[in-house]
């Protein structure tokens, strides 16, 4: 539905906090399911945890939240520009089910729940393999910023 070329075109984040792959499934206003493939060459894991490697759980929230932002984005129609950020404005129900390994290909499924004032709440759940690791309610907002001079 979406490589990784167009989210790059949708996303500011890049590499090493760019946590979308590729979207599988998008239906305007209503859901995305994106991937994320969890590679041992991610930066975190020499420090989390070096004998036991483990993705932490607030990356998990940011792909999902990353995810979230190219629903919105396709839900109004706008391809962000390099003055429009968008920002957490709050996470509810926060719970980490499983641990996301190296080599695990972390399924991010998005709901818009509801959109009104420039705030946009989702129900968001990662999963791997149909199991959730981590599921939450997210909160999120966009802002238009001055360039820096």
């Amino acid at each position: 539905m979406m490589d990784i070329h167009q989210i790059l075109k949708q996303l500011p984040h890049r590499y090493p906090i760019l946590l979308v792959d590729r979207v599988l499934e998008l239906e305007k206003g209503v859901r995305i399911k994106a991937l994320k493939n969890v590679s041992i060459n991610e930066p975190y894991f020499s420090g989390h945890f070096p004998h036991r490697p483990v993705m932490p759980g607030v990356l998990m929230l940011e792909a999902l939240a990353q995810a979230a932002a190219l629903l919105a984005f396709d839900t109004l129609g706008e391809t962000p520009d390099d003055q429009t950020v968008y920002y957490f404005a709050g996470i509810d129900g926060a719970r980490f089910k499983r641990p996301v390994e190296p080599g695990d290909q972390l399924i991010l499924e998005v709901e818009l729940d509801r959109m009104k004032a420039g705030i946009f709440k989702f129900k968001a759940r990662a999963k791997v393999g149909g199991e959730i690791a981590t599921e939450a309610e997210l909160m999120c907002t966009m802002r238009k910023i001055p360039l820096a001079a």
